[in-house]
């Protein structure tokens, strides 16, 4: 291999292309993992280990354990079952496991004949007959053979179709002979300080872990090497986000410095005060509406904060100064609630409110349209459907986005991109009731101003939270059957673990018929996804009123259902959803000023995961303290909504792991701005790539 073709500037990555054995339809199955330069290639970093460093004895393997055996082929045949198969049957004197084959040739079946001595690599599955390896990694030994393991743990790396292990390890071995060409983009004396090794040590070290190394360090994600590439990461990533608010705050957007008559006249007519929290938060809101450049802030509240009115009070204020505002909610039923809230608030105040949705008749919508691009409506409320091409904005000035974690950055950035006009941006207002925990949303949404709604209305009743297995459930119907009698009404919420709303609404309606028949002496309704918006909204308003004493649902009325007389929350295999869900869905209830009760019911046997997430559920109602414990269980991808959008897919950090890094990496992009510009969009471009492009504001 030529390396001074394979050389890697800081300015002009060598492209893989010059690797020996990349030709263009290898090449083309690289650029599918993002791999386009030999410098991608470095920083492909392998997902896992495998260890295989030590032969472990056949009677000691456990279910799901990758190991490396040798052992004596006893017996092998095929058979015809649903499938053809090869089976082999090795044994080492300490116990004995099947290796099953699918795929195979006449060849492999002679090379597996009775006496054969292989080395084997795989997982040990829970079989029929006892612990089997299906498709191992084999190789044949002579008969007084040494069988040696590996020397170092195996990288895993992430892949494609058509992309394989060994041919990826091949390649990073080119790679790492002109690895001292890579530019080291972090200040040397921050590193020191820090006691992390130098890039170059710690590329080589997660490629090729050398025979000493700490297994269980680097399993885990901990050994100095990891660290040292996470930190770069985190910084990369910090630095692309305030790149990325920097350009927002150049940009100009509307002025909106009018509307507090018009609010104080809102509040005035709301059948209660405001918190302390939410004034404040108002405040904060309307300072960045002023300010002439567009506002990125994200509001968060536990369930039952009031977000709703500090949204509304922030629309108020656009269209005081004369401009349009979009709320955009996640789900149907969602928006409908919310078009319901803001027509009833803004209506009397001479404010014209329009609907969007994606299930409108083509009539309703173009109408809609019109009164939107015409003007008419200062307020339009709707779901994705926002974002459309059809639909046309006269003057957006503010777009509220709810529960923004559920929507992907494309789509938030169109909404965006839907209000230029004349070179203004409209301001963004982001809400959500996932809490997250404080040290993540600075990192995750550095972009993003910060506020917190960290007040819940008086006389909201703590709510008693219990787990019961459903082999109880007579004993759940008659607790519903008793709180309706005393003039309460309740919730029965179903899942599924399929995600089909044609699943969940037959689930329902199944549950809804049983109720039914089971307490004749109530009023009982029943909602999900796939009824017709009208239905829903008629079955809500009745439920409202009083008209329905038990509401059978699906989880679509997760967020945004406000009933104070509803006490009993019922959540039938509540093993199913996480706890962010659980959490939204108990806070349908302890609305009002009765005590209220949230029963999760459950499917035994429970897992570890779900056993943590129930228990959770008993001991506290505390948003925040719920957020800690689902980030622990679930990771911050998770949590973050990330999986989806895009966003934040790290690629050796991890923000829970690594949180200890964090101050480090805010001073460290901080300085890097101030003192080395020229090393921020290298490292950009390296760690985020062309992620950043559409969460570009710019």
């Amino acid at each position: 291999m030529n390396q001074a073709r394979t050389a890697i500037p800081p300015d002009a990555p060598a492209p893989i292309t010059d690797l020996k054995g990349v030709g263009p339809k290898l090449a083309d199955r690289l650029a599918r993992i993002g791999v386009h330069t030999v410098q991608d290639l470095l920083f492909h970093l392998p997902l896992r280990y495998q260890d295989r460093t030590r032969v472990v004895p056949i009677g000691s393997l456990r279910p799901n354990q990758e190991a490396v055996v040798v052992g004596t082929v006893d017996h092998t045949e095929v058979v015809l079952r649903r499938k053809r198969m090869l089976l082999a049957y090795l044994s080492d004197g300490t116990g004995a496991i099947l290796l099953r084959f699918f795929h195979f040739s006449r060849a492999q079946q002679e090379g597996l004949a009775r006496g054969t001595r292989l080395l084997c690599f795989g997982e040990a599955r829970t079989g029929a007959k006892g612990l089997e390896m299906v498709h191992p990694e084999y190789r044949r030994l002579a008969p007084d053979e040494d069988p040696a393991a590996d020397e170092a743990l195996t990288p895993i790396y992430p892949t494609t179709e058509g992309l394989h292990q060994i041919g990826l390890r091949k390649l990073s071995d080119q790679a790492l002979e002109v690895i001292e060409t890579l530019p080291d983009l972090l200040p040397e004396a921050l590193v020191d300080r820090a006691g992390l090794p130098t890039l170059h040590e710690a590329l080589r070290y997660v490629h090729r872990p050398p025979p000493d190394a700490n297994v269980s360090q680097l399993l885990d994600g901990r050994h100095p090497a990891q660290q040292r590439l996470a930190f770069e990461e985190l910084v990369a990533h910090n630095l692309s986000l305030t790149r990325m608010r920097a350009r927002a705050d150049r940009q100009p957007a509307p002025v909106i410095d009018d509307g507090e008559a018009l609010v104080g006249q809102f509040q005035a007519a709301l059948p209660f005060a405001l918190t302390g929290a939410q004034r404040r938060v108002i405040d904060e809101i309307r300072h960045d509406l002023a300010a002439g450049h567009p506002m990125l802030r994200l509001v968060q509240g536990d369930v039952g904060s009031g977000k709703t009115v500090v949204a509304a009070s922030a629309c108020l204020f656009a269209v005081a100064s004369g401009y349009q505002a979009a709320v955009m909610a996640p789900t149907e039923i969602l928006a409908e609630q919310h078009y319901a809230a803001f027509r009833q608030w803004l209506e009397p105040l001479g404010i014209g409110v329009a609907w969007l949705s994606g299930k409108q008749k083509a009539a309703a919508r173009r109408a809609m349209q019109e009164k939107v691009a015409g003007g008419d409506a200062r307020v339009v409320v709707g779901t994705h459907a926002l974002f459309q091409g059809e639909v046309a904005f006269h003057d957006l000035g503010l777009v509220v986005i709810d529960e923004q974690h559920r929507f992907g950055v494309h789509q938030r950035m169109a909404l965006r991109e839907k209000g230029a006009n004349d070179g203004r941006h409209p301001h963004q207002l982001i809400m959500t009731a996932t809490p997250i925990p404080r040290t993540l949303a600075m990192t995750a949404y550095a972009d993003l101003d910060y506020s917190v709604i960290d007040e819940l209305p008086p006389g909201r009743t703590p709510i008693k939270t219990v787990a019961l297995a459903d082999s109880r459930r007579d004993e759940v119907v008659a607790r519903v059957a008793a709180a309706c009698a005393q003039g309460r009404q309740a919730y029965w919420v179903c899942t599924l673990i399929e995600e089909s709303e044609a699943l969940q609404a037959q689930a329902a309606e199944d549950t809804y018929a049983q109720l039914a028949e089971a307490l004749p002496q109530l009023a009982i309704d029943l909602v999900h996804g796939r009824m017709k918006p009208a239905e829903k909204e008629d079955v809500m308003q009745r439920f409202k009123a009083g008209e329905v004493d038990l509401l059978v649902a699906t989880t679509v009325i997760e967020v945004g259902v406000d009933v104070p007389n509803a006490s009993l929350m019922v959540i039938e295999n509540a093993e199913r959803l996480g706890l962010a869900q659980l959490h939204q869905l108990r806070g349908r209830v302890g609305r009002g000023t009765a005590e209220s009760s949230c029963v999760l019911m459950y499917h035994p046997p429970l897992s570890q995961t779900a056993r943590k997430r129930l228990q959770a559920m008993r001991e506290t109602t505390d948003g925040f303290e719920i957020a800690r414990i689902d980030l622990e269980l679930r990771g911050p991808g998770e949590v973050l909504g990330t999986r989806q959008t895009g966003l934040m897919q790290f690629r050796i950090a991890d923000l829970l792991r690594d949180q200890a890094l964090l101050p480090r990496v805010q001073r460290t992009a901080e300085r890097l701005l101030h003192d080395h510009p020229e090393h921020v969009d290298p490292l950009i471009r390296r760690w985020v790539g062309e992620a950043v492009q559409f969460g570009n504001v710019g």
